[in-house]
């Protein structure tokens, strides 16, 4: 087998999902042709899909030094770069080749989500309809980009290009799954509203006829089942719900690694003072809201952020990432570590965090951050951002995992959240972290319950903003019109609205159905 026929195999291989199998042969043949920039750039894209990034910017680097002009290893490069919240770079390569190639498509997806993720929308959304237009001349298919652009616009709640957006993707392939899911998270699905009903016989027809991939299934079952939830039906409404979650729980769970992180936790702060707060830290306050998933975080911020002094940046995945990178070995913690940083003159995981969010483009001194699995990290919040305030949405446990159960969640650290008893397994970890970091840092920590969030609003809204060091602000109260702050989550359509009373005892019509997750709860 000549070289050209190796490297046909292993493009196949990298298609067919077998990234391992391209690492193996792309080290053979680094070892026989050194320095060959396509090799190193194949090489850099498996460990890119295995979410190994570091390693991937690396021989994206080696790469572009065997040629400098591979503008692939360069989109590539920023691509890690970017997934590493190395935001700053990544921006810089992406514009440099919108000058070497501006007719170079997958740049302008690339840096539209970057902007996004930098919640620089308006921004995102030129950068999606340049490669559009770019798509259009080249007779590209635009899927991707059409995708990411009715992403964008729901964040920003422009629902009328959101579906303009969708009914684009929905001509040129009628059963995209990501396209039904986004209209489905849009529509209230009514017998009296035939666009919504004409909607859910079409998807039920689309997962009938065709043979999926076991996440387009489970992205159109979970579609469906949302759709039986507004129409009150919860029979059909598990049916879908199980099928979908089945689907996804076909990805490998992350249960056992999650549950020795949170124990982990525990037994390196048992001993640790955490009064001790470090000395030297950003004079700007951060609000981080955290809990379960679904425990009413998206809410939250919503209404904190309304506050006229406030900046809502969303869900960030800054603080997990770095005391991920700097305190953790092979998913070990190294306690150590934290006992080193605690005690040295310069605040790294402080300076890391604002150093990232240096991008973001506002102007209030305090900013939330409303990442909910955030509560893992409180012990670290308390000492490396001893300024901050941590808001603990809790609610009804059997709720809590029935809305769970009931969502796609797509961030691979939520892996756990397919299966009944896994999440139950999870919920009861959560909990007993909680109660340890209650027993350590009480005054630290304001709860809000969900329940009473719904039958006191007034009185739990003035609690919280006085908990936060913030003057009453009468948009707080009215926090279903704040367009300020975008929304990227699962919880999208809810938080747009006022706060409603129908999710409270939503457990109850399903406590057959989900006997499994719900028996297993402490």
């Amino acid at each position: 087998m000549n070289f050209h026929e190796k490297v046909k195999t292993l493009q196949n291989y990298f298609t067919a999902g077998k990234f391992k199998r391209v690492i193996e042969g792309c080290d053979v043949l680094n070892k026989k042709f050194p320095n060959n920039s396509f090799i190193l750039n194949l090489s850099g894209m498996a460990y890119q899909r295995l979410d190994k990034d570091f390693r991937a910017i690396n021989l994206f680097e080696l790469a572009l030094k065997a040629d400098n002009n591979n503008i692939a290893a360069m989109n590539n490069l920023a691509s890690s770069l970017k997934n590493t919240e190395q935001h700053f770079k990544a921006e810089q390569i992406y514009k440099k080749i919108i000058k070497l190639n501006p007719s170079y498509i997958n740049v302008y997806n690339n840096y539209g989500n970057l902007k996004s993720d930098i919640n620089d929308t308006e921004n995102a959304i030129k950068l999606f309809n340049q490669g559009l237009n770019i798509a259009e001349e080249k007779n590209i298919n635009p899927l991707v980009l059409l995708n990411h652009l009715a992403l964008a616009f729901q964040s920003l709640n422009r629902v009328t290009e959101t579906i303009e957006t969708v009914n684009k993707m929905l001509k040129i392939d009628p059963k995209n799954a990501n396209a039904h899911q986004i209209l489905s998270s849009i529509y209230k699905y009514s017998l009296t509203n035939d666009e919504t009903m004409t909607h859910l016989s079409q998807m039920k027809k689309i997962l009938l006829e065709n043979n999926f991939e076991d996440d387009q299934e489970g992205i159109i079952s979970f579609a469906i089942g949302k759709a039986y939830e507004d129409l009150k039906d919860p029979e059909m409404a598990i049916k879908f719900l199980s099928i979908g979650n089945k689907m996804m729980n076909k990805k490998k769970s992350n249960i056992t690694e999650e549950i020795n992180i949170m124990n982990d936790m525990k037994k390196a702060f048992e001993d640790i003072d955490l009064n001790i707060k470090h000395k030297n830290f950003s004079n700007k306050k951060i609000i981080f809201i955290c809990g379960m998933p679904r425990s009413g975080t998206t809410l939250v911020e919503q209404i904190i952020s309304s506050h006229k002094n406030v900046y809502g940046s969303g869900e960030l995945t800054f603080l997990s990432s770095d005391v991920h990178n700097n305190f953790f070995n092979e998913n070990k913690l190294d306690k150590q570590k934290i006992v080193k940083l605690q005690n040295s003159p310069k605040n790294l995981i402080n300076d890391q965090y604002f150093e990232k969010i240096s991008l973001f483009n506002f102007d209030e001194h305090v900013l939330t951050d409303k990442a909910p699995l955030n509560f893992k990290w409180i012990g670290f919040i308390k000492v490396f951002f001893p300024n901050s305030k941590i808001i603990h949405c809790k609610r009804d446990p059997k709720d809590n995992c029935l809305s769970i159960y009931k969502n796609n969640f797509s961030s691979s650290e939520m892996n756990w959240a397919f299966d009944q008893k896994d999440i139950s397994n999870y919920y009861n970890n959560y909990s007993s972290l909680m109660k340890f970091w209650y027993s350590k840092i009480p005054e630290f920590i304001h709860t809000i319950e969900y329940e009473k969030l719904v039958s006191d609003k007034k009185n739990e809204i003035e609690k919280l903003l006085e908990f936060c060091g913030l003057e009453l602000d009468d948009n707080c109260f009215n926090h279903h019109k704040n367009t300020k702050t975008q929304i990227k989550t699962v919880s999208i359509s809810q938080a747009r609205h006022p706060v409603y009373s129908s999710s409270v005892n939503s457990s109850d019509k399903y406590k057959d159905h989900l006997k499994e997750m719900f028996e297993n709860l402490i």
